[in-house]
């Protein structure tokens, strides 16, 4: 089976598992099709996190977040000693990391796949020979076109007079499928050496706006480490995720281990204490989040302290059922006290895919794929945009007391993520849930209602992703506009909670296996669509 933010993407991993192959490659056959059908927000000119599991469990994860060109500092943007706006910032080069994405695949599928790599790339060949504009492609270039209007993107997606063209309009990215066909012959090769490394390169250092320094050879040092996954126990479920340079895994784990001393199953989804519960314990994970999660090859990121069971119990304790926190601070988990580093300011977070692949072995695939915001940083190079990620670094780069902060920029750095691609062991062992979401900081929040959901309130994938969100990174608690939770503002008011409603950005995606078989589940909210082969 196979879930994705599209149809014919989900359908693209789905031919691969019909022609025997494993759940990798049905995962990179859906990241390939992406690139076409869904550009505005993944795709090959980007990056993403991959978590593998195993029929016994076995769990390995890699690292394809983009990278600084070598020559970026922490003052990359400031001007005249201020950030710059995130709206001046994003379109052009200064946003732009190397793709991680194809080498991530390469791994992946040099490890776990079973089918050649050329046969990959067939799907998405189609595709871009021809493919009908979908309603969020169409609404994201009515809403982005300085970015998706910002190069070639003018003309394969807008008419002669600069207006998208409509839903169901046919676009024919002959330059995407020319460059796929080169990739599926020669691999990875064909993306970080030769003729793309050099667009890439020339396109960066070029840009009409913001022009910033990307040289062939920060193209060709781009790698895709394996990391040690990330698990930990939740009411006796095993939880794995991925490490740093990501903050999902570490967060998402917080958020529900601080929740385990509360019966969040007898209070019920309806209940608006449990939403309580919830936004406190997110708000506290979050400022953890927030200060001390960046790439561990630049900073010491204190990972094991930050998901120790005995100093969650000691962040539980600051959750007051009746009551909500004044202001949530961070925590010194062990290994943080002689980190000297300031807390980072929010920053704005838009885009992303996420897909799940499982095959007959039993082998499962999270992968969460981005190019950022809205067809990233507009840069087009043989026919993909190029991501806009580095806009995901801090652009202060020390705090108020002068300490620097973790996440400011350094070349050679991969900025920090919220992805969060998640599986789900039962007691016994068996894989009951994997999952992942799009949509900026807010996955976080959307993973760890969704386990929630199916390990509290006993729902399945579906009905756990169809829950309304609520997002807490900070003192305020965001809740979806026209849901149940909205209608809670007053009870939630009555905590001592600052509440403000929020339209629905959110897209999930999940496998879960139930009954004996696997089910799929894509968020309502979205074009999502679950294809079992």
């Amino acid at each position: 089976m196979v879930s994705a933010a599209d149809r014919r993407a989900a359908q693209a991993g789905a031919e691969m598992l019909r022609r025997g192959g494993s759940a990798t490659d049905a995962a990179i056959a859906t990241m390939l099709a992406l690139t076409v059908v869904e550009p505005q927000s993944s795709g090959i000119g980007g990056g993403g996190f991959y978590v593998h599991s195993d029929a016994a469990g076995h769990v390995d994860t890699i690292n394809g977040r983009e990278k600084a060109p070598a020559a970026a500092t922490p003052n990359w943007f400031l001007v005249d000693g201020k950030p710059r706006a995130f709206d001046d910032a994003q379109p052009g080069g200064l946003s732009t990391g190397v793709p991680g994405n194809v080498m991530l695949a390469a791994r992946a599928h040099a490890e776990h796949g079973k089918l050649p790599w050329a046969t990959l790339f067939g799907p998405a060949i189609r595709l871009a020979d021809g493919f009908a504009i979908s309603h969020s492609l169409h609404r994201a270039l009515v809403n982005a076109p300085a970015t998706g209007a910002f190069g070639d993107g003018a003309k394969l997606f807008y008419d002669s007079a600069g207006k998208p063209l409509p839903q169901g309009a046919m676009v024919h990215n002959r330059a995407l499928g020319a460059f796929l066909r080169r990739v599926a012959a020669q691999g990875p090769t064909a993306f970080y050496h030769g003729q793309n490394a050099a667009a890439i390169a020339a396109s960066v250092s070029t840009a009409k706006h913001n022009p910033a320094p990307m040289t062939v050879a920060d193209v060709a040092a781009m790698s895709a480490p394996a990391l040690p996954p990330l698990c930990g126990y939740y009411r006796d479920y095993r939880i794995c995720g991925m490490g740093p340079p990501t903050s999902g895994g570490t967060t998402v784990f917080a958020i529900l281990k601080q929740l385990e001393r509360f019966q969040l199953g007898a209070l019920g989804k309806d209940n608006p204490t449990a939403w309580h519960l919830i936004a406190e314990s997110m708000r506290l994970a979050f400022a953890d989040r927030d200060k001390y999660l960046a790439d561990a090859n630049f900073i010491s990121v204190p990972v094991s302290g930050m998901m120790d069971p005995t100093y969650l119990a000691t962040r539980s304790a600051l959750i007051d059922p009746t009551h909500s926190l004044p202001h949530a601070v961070a925590g010194t988990p062990p290994g943080a006290a002689e980190i000297r580093i300031a807390p980072a300011a929010p920053q704005p977070e838009r885009g992303t895919s996420h897909f799940v692949a499982v095959d007959r072995a039993g082998n499962a695939v999270s992968y969460t794929s981005t190019v950022e915001s809205s067809f990233g940083s507009g840069i087009m190079v043989n026919g993909y945009y190029l991501n806009n990620q580095l806009t995901d670094f801090s652009f202060a780069p020390v705090g108020p007391d002068g300490a620097p902060v973790a996440n400011r920029v350094e070349g050679g750095k991969r900025p920090r993520s919220s992805m969060a691609p998640t599986i789900v062991y039962t007691p016994d062992g068996h894989i009951r849930l994997v999952v992942g979401a799009a949509g900026g900081a807010t996955i976080i929040a959307q993973v760890a209602k969704a386990i929630i959901g199916v390990v509290d309130w006993g729902q399945s994938a579906q009905q756990a992703i169809a829950l309304p969100t609520l997002f807490a990174p900070g003192d305020t608690v965001f809740v979806e506009r026209g849901t149940a939770l909205e209608a809670m503002t007053p009870a939630l008011r009555a905590l001592g909670n600052t509440v403000e409603a929020r339209d629905p950005s959110f897209k999930a995606n999940a496998v879960e296996w139930v009954g004996g078989r696997w089910v799929g589940a894509a968020d309502p909210r979205s074009e999502g669509m679950a294809i079992a082969e």
